[in-house]
């Protein structure tokens, strides 16, 4: 299989796309009654893993991944595929400095996030997370950012990221035993080595936690949706040399 040249799609594109077709085919699995359709939601399905293999690099087609979405599929409104939602908390301590946590499996660092558990609402999520991984009690603020990881090219699968600005209320720091290597506050001239893409965050989280008037981050809609900002710049370049 030829290499597809960057200006054309990157490997974060056809993941995204192949997660957007792989969602549609399962709630349509989930909904339809019709044998027929049924039929062709499982190719659908089945070209979308295609996709998704060879995207990252899969040198042969396997079922797993077609089973594994097939097994998946649930019947009714409960059938209907959504992003996964996690949600992270920018807390801040009276010094101006932001907590962090170094996650035990990765070493890297990063404000505490978690998965949004059934039964909580969003900001109850965070309030939870952070006295879990950290041993700090916070209070929740705002929210600072909504937004796509798929698009911004930090996961692989279908997911929101919720963001809130939090006050350090009280707690000792105190890492989660499973979960944490360690955690601490930290200046924003002092962030410790490893810590993921502060240029997309730091910026607006310290803005945030000094009481700047910040804007909430979120994703500008695409027209069309299937072409990223800079999707549209290449093809916008290459139409003006022909």
């Amino acid at each position: 299989m030829s290499e597809i040249p960057p200006e054309i799609a990157t490997k974060q594109d056809l993941l995204r796309w192949a997660e957007t077709i792989a969602g549609i085919a399962r709630t349509g699995l989930g909904f339809t009654e019709v044998l027929y359709e049924s039929e062709r939601y499982e190719e659908i399905l089945k070209v979308a893993a295609d996709i998704k293999e060879h995207a990252e690099g899969g040198g042969s087609i396997s079922n797993e991944l077609y089973e594994g979405w097939r097994d998946s599929v649930i019947e009714g409104t409960p059938g209907y595929v959504t992003p996964k939602v996690t949600v992270g908390a920018v807390v801040g301590n009276d010094d101006g400095e932001i907590l962090l946590i170094q996650r035990a499996d990765s070493g890297k660092w990063l404000y505490p996030t978690g998965w949004a558990d059934v039964g909580y609402s969003a900001s109850e999520v965070v309030v939870k997370e952070v006295s879990e991984e950290t041993g700090i009690e916070c209070e929740v603020i705002k929210p600072i950012s909504i937004l796509d990881g798929m698009r911004l090219g930090f996961t692989g699968i279908p997911l929101y990221s919720l963001v809130f600005l939090c006050r350090k209320t009280g707690g000792t720091l105190k890492p989660h035993p499973l979960e944490c290597r360690d955690v601490g506050f930290f200046r924003e001239d002092s962030l410790p080595e490893g810590t993921v893409s502060p240029g997309r965050w730091a910026s607006h989280a310290f803005a945030a936690i000094r009481g700047e008037n910040v804007e909430v981050m979120f994703d500008r809609p695409r027209d069309p949706v299937w072409l990223d900002e800079s999707d549209k710049k290449n093809s916008s370049e290459g139409s003006s040399e022909l």
